[in-house]
C-alpha cells in the first residue's frame, strides 16, 4: 500500500485513522509521506520506529542548526522558540524555567482547585437535558486551570480558546496570521501588566527570570506562554472528551468504571493509548545523513511520528483495537518519550481523572445525543479531537 497525501490527511482519514494505520504498519514502519503543504516528510508508524525517532538525538528540533542563514528570530513564530522546538542545552534551560509551575508539590496543590472548577461546571449543567460537552465541560476546566496557573484573567479565556484552535487546526494562512497577530498583541499587554504588578503566578515568575538575566529572550517568553496555553489545555480538553466518548461507546467499560471508580487512573492510561489527544509529534529534522530503520535518511530531512499509530501497534499492545480499562500498565507514547516528554503530563492526568470522576458521579446515566457516525473530528496535523460532542445528561437507564 502506497501512502498518499489524500489518504493520510483526508477527511475520511481523520474520521478513523486507525484503519489506515493498520494497513500501513506491517510493511511501512518508517515511510515518506507528502503533507498538505507539499512538504515531504518521513513518518514513523510502528512503535519501534516511533520510540527510536523520539529518542534519537540525530533527529533535532531546532531548524536553525541546519539553516542558520535563513532563519532568524524575526522570521520565525515565537512558539518555535519554546522548549518543544529546541535541543539541549537550550531545552534544559527553558524546561527548568517552566518547571516551577509543574513540580509534584504544585500539581498536588491544584487538586482541590481542579475539583472546585469541575463542580462549578457541573452546577451550570445540572438543569439541562442536553449539552455540548466540549464547550460546557471539557474545555472550561483545563482552560481555567492553565489560565489561573499563568495568571490570565477569566474574561480572556474564550479568546484563548479561539486562538489555540487556530494554532493547531488546519487553516488558511491568513486566518492563522490574523489569530497569531491578535495573540501576540494580547501577550505584550499582559506581560506589561505583570511587569508593573507581579503576582503569585507562573507568568510573573517567567518575567522575573527574564528581568534577572536568566537568558530568556522576549520571543522565548512568548514561546513558553504559547506552548503552555496550547499544550496545557488543548490536549487536556481532548483527553477528557475522547475519554468520555470511549466510555459511552463501550457501555461494559463504563459500567465497570462506575462500579469500581478506583480504576479511574488506570482508565486514563487507556484513554491516552486508545484514542489519545495528540495524533502526531511536532517537527524534527535529520542533523546528518544516516540509515534509519533500513531507510536512507538525508541531512535536513523532515521527520514526524504518528503517536496514534504507535499506540495501536499489535507488536506492543495485545488486541490494540479493543478498549480495555483493565489493560496492564501501558507503555503508550501519548506524552512522547525522551527529553521532550510532556512536562505537563501529571497535570493532564490529574485533570482528566477529576473531571471524569466528578462528571460520572453527577450524571450516572449520561449518553451520546447522536449516532457515533455523526461525530466529526477536527482536521489537525497535531491534535486528535472532536469538533463537538453532544450528550444527554440524564438518559433513561
Amino acid at each position: 500500500m502506497k501512502v498518499k497525501t489524500d489518504e493520510i490527511f483526508s477527511k475520511e482519514f481523520h474520521q478513523n485513522p486507525y484503519e489506515y494505520y493498520k494497513e500501513i504498519r506491517s510493511h511501512q514502519p518508517f515511510a515518506k509521506v507528502k503533507l498538505m503543504d507539499g512538504l515531504v516528510t518521513w513518518m514513523a508508524f510502528t512503535y519501534e520506529a516511533a520510540e527510536a525517532v523520539l529518542k534519537d538525538t540525530r533527529f533535532i528540533k531546532d531548524m536553525k542548526k541546519l539553516y542558520p542563514e535563513n532563519i532568524t528570530d524575526e522570521n520565525t513564530q515565537p512558539i518555535t522558540q519554546s522548549m518543544l522546538f529546541v535541543d539541549p542545552p537550550d531545552h534544559k534551560r527553558l524546561r527548568n524555567l517552566v518547571q516551577y509551575g509543574f513540580t509534584p508539590k504544585k500539581i498536588k496543590e491544584l487538586d482541590v482547585r481542579i475539583e472546585e472548577i469541575a463542580r462549578e461546571q457541573i452546577e451550570l449543567m445540572k438543569n439541562k437535558d442536553f449539552v455540548e460537552f466540549i464547550e460546557e465541560y471539557a474545555f472550561p476546566i483545563p482552560i481555567r486551570v492553565i489560565c489561573e496557573l499563568l495568571g490570565v484573567p477569566q474574561e480572556d479565556q474564550m479568546d484563548f480558546q479561539r486562538w489555540s484552535h487556530v494554532m493547531v487546526d488546519i487553516n488558511e494562512p491568513s486566518e492563522y496570521e490574523e489569530a497569531m497577530g491578535e495573540f501576540l498583541e494580547y501577550l505584550e499587554k499582559l506581560i506589561e501588566q505583570k511587569k508593573n504588578t507581579p503576582q503569585n503566578d507562573l507568568l510573573s515568575e517567567l518575567i522575573r527570570a527574564e528581568e534577572n538575566g536568566d537568558t530568556l529572550s522576549k520571543n522565548e517568553l512568548y514561546g513558553v506562554i504559547m506552548l503552555l496555553i496550547v499544550a496545557g489545555h488543548e490536549t487536556t480538553v481532548n483527553l477528557i472528551a475522547n475519554g468520555l466518548l470511549a466510555l459511552l461507546t463501550h457501555p461494559d467499560q463504563l459500567s465497570l468504571l462506575k462500579e469500581q471508580p478506583h480504576l479511574m487512573p488506570q482508565a486514563i492510561e487507556e484513554f491516552l493509548r486508545y484514542n489519545g489527544p495528540v495524533e502526531f509529534s511536532t517537527d524534527r529534522w535529520a542533523s546528518e545523513s544516516f540509515t534509519f530503520m533500513g531507510q536512507k535518511v538525508s541531512k535536513g530531512d523532515h521527520v514526524i511520528v504518528s503517536l496514534a499509530s504507535a499506540d495501536h501497534d499489535p507488536a506492543i499492545f495485545s488486541k490494540p483495537e479493543e478498549f480495555d480499562i483493565m489493560r496492564e500498565k501501558s507503555p503508550h507514547l501519548a506524552f512522547g518519550k525522551g527529553v521532550h516528554y510532556c512536562l505537563g503530563a501529571p497535570l493532564a492526568r490529574l485533570e482528566g481523572e477529576i473531571a471524569l470522576r466528578v462528571l460520572l458521579e453527577a450524571f450516572p446515566h449520561i449518553a451520546l445525543a447522536c449516532d457515533q457516525s455523526e461525530l466529526e473530528w477536527r482536521q489537525s496535523i497535531i491534535i486528535r479531537g472532536l469538533k463537538r460532542l453532544p450528550i444527554i445528561l440524564n438518559a433513561k437507564p
